[in-house]
């Protein structure tokens, strides 16, 4: 039996900057309380799930509610590099619904002057639609970034 090949040389780069330190930005990625309050890619989701076991090996799970209905889309995975306020490494893993396997994702937080540049790398899919709808979500999400900030 074979199984099918990873396309790992897909990926996504979004760079956007913050008008906050570091400090102030890398926790927003890492608090519960505060990834509920920006991560989901519009303003009519909520979070209402967003746990977080901040260490490598440790695991998070975040599940995004969208307007009007009942089903969460949720994603999870597990931590693999934290290198507070300058980096934060992860894998990517719906539950259910959006079938893309395992992918890596990778946020640097770099210091520009008193505000922070986000870089966010998302990687290993298996296809360019995944990276595309994946483009879309995250734009969304780090748009709200700036709202929670």
């Amino acid at each position: 039996m074979t199984t099918p090949e990873t396309r790992s040389d897909i990926s996504l780069t979004l760079t956007r900057t913050y008008a906050a330190p570091r400090e102030a930005v890398f926790p927003a990625w890492t608090e519960p309380e505060a990834l509920k309050q920006w991560f989901g890619p519009t303003d009519e989701f909520t979070t209402p799930i967003a746990e977080v076991d901040l260490r490598v090996g440790g695991r998070y799970r975040i599940g995004m509610q969208p307007p009007d209905q009942e089903d969460l889309h949720i994603v999870g995975g597990v931590y693999r590099e934290i290198n507070p306020p300058e980096k934060l490494v992860f894998t990517w893993s719906w539950e259910e619904g959006m079938d893309v396997g395992e992918t890596l994702v990778t946020v640097e937080f770099r210091d520009v002057g008193g505000s922070t540049e986000v870089v966010l790398t998302h990687e290993r899919f298996p296809s360019e639609e995944a990276r595309d709808k994946h483009n879309e979500g995250w734009s969304g999400c780090l748009a709200r970034l700036v709202k929670a900030l």
